[in-house]
């Protein structure tokens, strides 16, 4: 029998799969193949791996409230929606923007967000924004360019070391941001300053806007860059719960951790394969394919896997 802790990130990745279905269907687009990605990623983040208090946040988002400066008081993160910031308590930096989608389902499944709140999404004044900037709900930085929001965990995990916080920093990343310098140079801060108290998990899905990462610009062999570079990294699949979780209970070591979760982006929708190799981000090209994409939603609402 499946233990508890397992079924519940089960569900809630089916979930997290279903909502963003459920957008892509209605909205004839949508960032598809990352939720099918990354599901069980971020559902097992929030609710096995992460030390985080109730939300702070209204679970009806508010609509965005001005960017930040000395004449705007009302300005505020997102980062509300994963608690409270606390020494004991650990943090959470989403890097790749464009999973903003995902996230959000996932902050509806772990009862963080109302359904109510992701209706807003991609909605002119709203926070709830297609492309995540510091304000949307469960963001703390703007990721802006990729790449860029491991350099700002970095500067927050080593703060944090100095102030003596027992807290852990904890990133979600794509596999292109390996494409990046800046991602490098984070890196080999981090191993140098000693930083364990950061853990990455890299949705390694081998896809990026203009097709295979390997036919564009290739990255591996990651994992022994990263060893060279300094960092204890783990490759495990992932879609396996066990797999994913173990490398976030080992005691630290004076390494950054990174755990590359190699994933399948069409799992659960097999209709995903024929798109390969443009699964970026799915527009419809016909009624007729929308409907069918609405067929496999429909038998997802009747129970039927």
């Amino acid at each position: 029998m499946m233990e508890d802790w397992k079924v519940e990130v089960s569900q809630a990745a089916l979930g997290i799969r279903r909502q963003v279905l459920d957008y892509t269907v209605r909205n004839g687009g949508g960032y598809l193949s990352q939720a099918c990605s990354s599901a069980e990623l971020f559902a097992l983040l929030y609710l096995r791996i992460m030390n985080i208090g109730p939300s702070e946040a209204p679970m009806v988002p508010e609509p965005f409230l001005g960017v930040p400066g000395p004449k705007n008081l009302n300005y505020r993160t997102g980062a509300a929606y994963n608690g409270p910031i606390a020494p004991d308590l650990d943090r959470f930096i989403l890097s790749p923007s464009h999973y903003a989608l995902v996230h959000y389902a996932t902050l509806v499944e772990v009862g963080r967000m109302s359904a109510e709140g992701l209706a807003m999404f991609n909605q002119d004044g709203q926070s709830v924004e297609m492309i995540a900037a510091e304000h949307s709900p469960g963001s703390e930085v703007m990721g802006g360019s990729l790449g860029q929001a491991l350099s700002q965990a970095s500067g927050i995990a080593f703060a944090r070391r100095l102030k003596g916080d027992t807290g852990r920093v904890w990133v979600f990343m794509s596999d292109g941001e390996f494409q990046e310098g800046q991602t490098w140079e984070a890196i080999e801060v981090m191993s140098f300053q000693n930083l364990d108290n950061i853990g990455i998990y890299v949705d390694v899905n081998g896809q990026q806007v203009d097709g295979r990462m390997e036919d564009v610009m290739r990255i591996e062999p990651l994992a022994s860059r990263l060893e060279a570079f300094g960092a204890r990294t783990f490759s495990v699949d992932g879609h396996d719960l066990d797999a994913l979780a173990e490398p976030a209970t080992l005691d630290p070591d004076g390494r950054p951790l990174v755990v590359l979760a190699y994933t399948d982006p069409c799992r659960g929708i097999p209709l995903l394969e024929e798109r390969r190799p443009m699964l970026h981000y799915v527009r419809f090209k016909s009624e007729d394919e929308r409907q069918m994409y609405a067929n496999t939603l429909a038998g997802w609402q009747k129970g039927v896997h």
